[in-house]
Parts: structure tokens; C-alpha cells; sequence
């Protein structure tokens, strides 16, 4: 039986008390790291942080949504090419292993779908929206639209599915792409904050506060284009994208794309 309207608006509104419950915990996280090692000082509600607030639960609504059919198309035809018994097998690999793995084919996938919102102008119609942010702080990680978190997200889950490291035909709750979103979701906001930190050898393993902010940066075209992974920067030094002085940190954010400043014509005119 199909799901009553109903049971569709509580679905809705339980997720709405999930991602309140979120930024509340977000809040209590980044508002005192950005207040006592603030890199550039300013105000907690500056300029556009309702919209971002609104983007917040837009991120975390509607590409869920958007998904949904594509992975599922993905995940039935992946089962009928390759069969069940390779599926199988790779769920009993241990799932530390299977996590880690996904961590690793998921960062490749997504930094090359990033990529692409770049380099393709199509695509940076929809990412521009992101890069339109003048100041920088952990809510901009939220400052998306859908269209290009769905394409992203979907290069990254593409070859976590293909090698059966998210297995959504399962019998039961596959955990490991639910603690690498998790993981990833966390992470995204930790490298878009506001914070001074340089963390030495750990900079080389993972991305941080000042790895980011130089994709962000538009202090001039040899800076640009840079640093897509958002959590293994290694990657982007497979592919000649990784930059990292060691003492300088950008001097400013944004695009040189117009971008309309208010959310209806941010999400429409794309």
C-alpha cells in the first residue's frame, strides 16, 4: 500500500525536527570555535545568513528527494548486470573495511564531479550559486542548490554502488552510506568555518579550515580552480589541483559571476 498524504506530511515534518535538531548541535559546535579563533572577525548573522539558513533546509530536504529515482533505476540495474552474489560478497567484507573503501571511491567520484561544475559552464550555472559567498563560515557549506548538490552527491554514490560498497537492495539498513554521508555532512561544515587552525602533517591527511578556503578564494586566476576534494586533499594532488602555502590565507571570497542576491531568482535562474 502506498503511503497516505498523511503519513508523507509527518515523514516531512519528522525531518524537519531532524535537521532542527542538527543545527542546533551545528550551532553549539561552530559559533564558539569561529568566536575564539576567528579568522576574520565578524559578526555571527552577517550579510545573507537567512538565505543560507533557508539553503540549510533545502540541503537537506529536497535532494533526498531528487535522488531517489536515480538510484534506484541505478541500484535494479546494477543487480541485474552483475548479479547478487558479487553484491553478497562484498557485504561480508567487515565494515570497517567497507567504509573506508567507500570514503576512498566516494571522495574520487564526488571530486570529479565537482570538478565538472566547474569546468563545464552548464554545470557552473548551478555551482556558481555556492561560490557567491563573500564571507566565509561553516553555514556557507549549506549555500547550494539542489540541482548541484544532487550531481555531485550522484558521482560520488555512482561508484560507492557500482563496487556494492552501498548496497540499497539489502534486507536490512545498509550502514555504510549512512555514516559516510555523515561523515561527509560534518566535515563540510568543519572546512567551511571561520577558524585560524593550521593542524601541520594532519593537513596532508584530511582536509581542514585552511585547505578550503583557498577553492573559495578569488584573489586572482592562479588561485582559482583548486582543492575540490572535501575530506581527502591527496586526491587533489593525484590530479594537479592541490594548492597550500604555508603561511597565506585568502584574502577574499566570492565569483566573479553575477549572481542574483536574493533565493527565488538564486534557485530559478539557472
Amino acid at each position: 500500500m502506498s503511503a497516505s498524504p498523511l503519513q508523507h506530511l509527518g515523514l516531512l515534518a519528522l525531518d524537519i525536527v531532524r535537521l532542527c535538531l542538527w543545527l542546533a548541535f551545528l550551532l553549539v559546535v561552530f559559533v564558539p570555535l569561529e568566536r575564539a579563533w576567528a579568522l576574520h572577525p565578524r559578526r555571527h548573522f552577517r550579510k545573507s545568513f537567512g538565505t543560507d539558513l533557508v539553503y540549510y533546509f533545502l540541503s537537506g530536504l529536497v535532494p533526498k528527494l531528487l535522488l531517489i529515482l536515480p538510484l534506484t533505476v541505478l541500484a535494479a540495474t546494477l543487480h541485474h548486470l552483475v548479479g547478487a552474489t558479487f553484491y553478497q560478497r562484498v557485504a561480508e567484507l567487515p565494515l570497517v573495511f567497507r567504509v573506508a573503501a567507500a570514503l576512498v571511491v566516494g571522495e574520487i567520484g564526488s571530486y570529479w564531479g565537482h570538478r565538472w561544475s566547474h569546468e563545464s559552464p552548464f554545470l557552473w550555472r548551478f555551482h556558481a550559486i555556492h561560490h557567491s559567498a563573500e564571507e566565509m563560515d561553516w553555514l556557507v557549506n549549506s549555500r547550494a542548490h539542489p540541482i548541484d548538490m544532487v550531481f555531485v552527491r550522484l558521482c560520488g554514490l555512482v561508484p560507492m554502488y557500482v563496487l556494492g560498497l552501498a548496497q540499497p537492495m539489502a534486507d536490512r539498513l545498509d550502514l555504510v552510506p549512512v555514516l559516510v554521508t555523515i561523515a561527509g555532512t560534518i566535515w563540510g561544515f568543519f572546512i567551511h568555518s571561520n577558524v585560524s587552525w593550521r593542524l601541520g602533517w594532519f593537513e596532508r591527511m584530511l582536509s581542514t579550515p585552511a585547505f578550503h578556503p583557498w577553492h573559495h578564494t578569488n584573489d586572482g586566476p592562479e588561485h582559482v580552480n583548486k582543492n575540490y576534494a572535501a575530506m581527502l586533499p591527496w586526491v587533489d594532488r593525484c590530479f594537479g589541483t592541490y594548492y597550500l602555502p604555508k603561511q597565506e590565507w585568502p584574502t577574499r571570497y566570492g565569483t566573479d559571476t553575477p549572481t542574483p542576491p536574493d533565493l527565488a531568482h538564486q534557485l530559478f535562474q539557472p
